[in-house]
């Protein structure tokens, strides 16, 4: 199939390198020329406007989105639909907020247009493992383009069969779903996300308890040096709590045991905070994601005002002064009361 792609970095590039190694054409573009000529060194057609893009392709024609949610993927939509005719359809494959899909489906369709949404989960590492997809839409438009999903998806594999799916869809198998109408992929995806903070953020504080086990707050004879590397290693080798991000854990500390070369600062892509307002929305307590989600914008301060306060407080009742301040430095403790 032909399809126009539209936003190169670092999973639209990959995305057109997927799809052409499967034998469909992609029409390309971005605001920065570079990644587009790359492409086009590939095989794909490297054009220098959206306008261009859409006179490229045939009709009905398909257009992938690959940009940061908000206003720029809200202007790129917003020029598609002014620039397609009836029956052509927008693919966004970006973390947008599926709210705004359901908005812009509703638009799109009173010009005959489709909106599919397409939560999009590999990374960097998707051009060789394939993508997992979340899929929301018209069912005749993302059943037309199953075959760009099936190429993109990562295909069963060597993951056994779970039991008891015999007569349910086998696009899940394959590493992809129709979730349900425009917003239900993103909806899904924005969940997705939501729980990866959380298991990241386990992952984080049980290392760090091996970690620091060797501490001298610690009495002599309860303290260990644990091999942390090898800790996450034989972890991923028959425990359960074995995944792909303790496979990239394990990469990274075999690489630098200390990881000296990270800052510790944590951003968060909005899914984690959607995915909190949704759980607000329906009453479903979800403290574990709540949580790492703090954790994160707890990252990239050095000590907040509430933890000031908190000091001030334990010095307060018990005289207590924390490691990081100088005895001499601390005010005098108030005398008992007469």
């Amino acid at each position: 199939m032909q399809i126009g792609i539209v936003g190169l970095g670092r999973m639209g590039g990959n995305i057109a390198r997927r799809l052409m190694k499967a034998g469909h054409s992609c029409v390309v573009y971005d605001a920065n020329p570079k990644p587009g000529q790359d492409l086009a060194k590939e095989g794909a057609q490297a054009v220098s406007s959206l306008e261009a893009l859409v006179k490229a392709l045939d009709a009905p024609r398909t257009v992938w989105s690959m940009l940061p949610a908000g206003k720029i993927t809200e202007e790129t939509v917003e020029a598609l639909a002014g620039l397609f005719d009836k029956g052509d359809t927008v693919i966004d494959g970006g973390n947008t907020f599926y709210k705004d899909d359901i908005r812009r489906a509703k638009t799109l369709a009173q010009k005959g247009l489709n909106y599919i949404d397409c939560g999009t989960s590999g990374g960097v590492w998707g051009v060789e493992r394939g993508y997992c997809m979340m899929i929301g839409g018209p069912v005749d438009a993302v059943q037309r383009l199953d075959p760009i999903f099936a190429a993109l998806a990562p295909g069963a594999g060597d993951i056994p069969r779970t039991e008891g799916r015999d007569g349910l869809d086998p696009r899940a198998e394959q590493g992809y779903i129709h979730a349900g109408p425009s917003g239900a992929g993103h909806f899904v995806k924005m969940v997705h996300n939501g729980i990866e903070y959380g298991l990241m953020q386990a992952y984080a504080e049980g290392f760090d308890i091996l970690r620091n086990k060797n501490s001298e707050a610690l009495p002599e004879d309860e303290r260990f040096a644990l091999n942390v590397p090898d800790i996450a290693e034989v972890w991923r080798r028959g425990s359960v709590v074995s995944s792909w991000l303790l496979d990239l854990s394990a990469m990274a500390l075999a690489k630098d045991h200390d990881l000296s070369k990270f800052s510790g600062y944590v951003d968060d892509s909005g899914e984690g905070r959607w995915t909190v307002e949704a759980a607000i929305e329906e009453a479903v307590p979800a403290e574990v994601l709540t949580s790492a989600l703090y954790t994160r914008f707890r990252s990239r301060q050095e000590h907040t005002f509430g933890e000031k306060l908190l000091s001030a407080m334990r010095f307060g009742f018990g005289g207590h002064v924390e490691s990081h301040e100088s005895p001499a430095a601390a005010p005098a403790a108030p005398k008992a009361a007469e």
